[in-house]
């Protein structure tokens, strides 16, 4: 016996008119609803610290940096997500009238889970790198002291960076910031991960 599905599509307009009264967040993947699993804590702790580090060490310069509640709309492929960290030099560019998804970022840091890292390190890299802006691509592991970072060098062209050791340091390319991994994963206890 075979069941049938229904399968809904929806315009990225329906999207976000749904996303506004949801009482979750969802990702947009062209046409369809992906509800976004739940962070873990290590997951908040990691994206926090790269966060206010960030946002403490490029103070006073011509940056913008959201952390995970700011949309990204991404045009050629029809995605619209909520990366965890991301930095825009000068002003956002927004869709539409509304301040809550922005299309420019020029550097992206993600935290990995169980679940979405292989889509955050293919599929999702791929629909990044199709921002003119984009530069820099960071991937944080959460269950161990694991940093990647793909680095724009030119056109369809990155380096490709590894940290694996807690006195390490991550040094961006696109902005003048460094921070040891000890910083990154202050307070990370890999102990409690069992997510997803």
């Amino acid at each position: 016996m075979q069941v049938e599905t229904q399968k809904f599509y929806y315009t990225p307009e329906e999207y976000l008119e749904i996303e506004e009264k949801a009482e979750y967040k969802s990702e947009y993947c062209d046409g369809e609803i992906i509800t976004m699993p739940c962070g873990t804590t290590n997951h908040n702790k990691i994206a926090g610290n790269f966060y206010a580090y960030l946002k403490f060490g490029l103070r006073g310069n011509n940056y913008d940096i959201y952390i995970g509640d700011v949309r990204l709309w991404i045009p050629r492929y029809r995605q619209h997500t909520y990366p965890d960290v991301m930095v825009i030099e000068g002003q956002p560019i927004y869709t539409g009238t509304s301040t809550t998804t922005i299309m420019n970022p020029m550097l992206i840091a993600e935290v990995l889970s169980k679940s979405t890292k292989n889509y955050d390190q293919g599929d999702k890299f791929l629909y990044y790198r199709s921002i003119p802006e984009f530069k820099e691509y960071i991937l944080i592991d959460q269950y161990q002291y694991h940093v990647m970072q793909y680095v724009k060098t030119a056109e369809s062209q990155w380096s490709f960076t590894e940290l694996e050791h807690e006195s390490a340091t991550l040094s961006l390319q696109t902005v003048d910031f460094k921070i040891e991994l000890r910083d990154l994963y202050e307070q990370v206890n890999f102990a409690e991960n069992n997510e997803d």
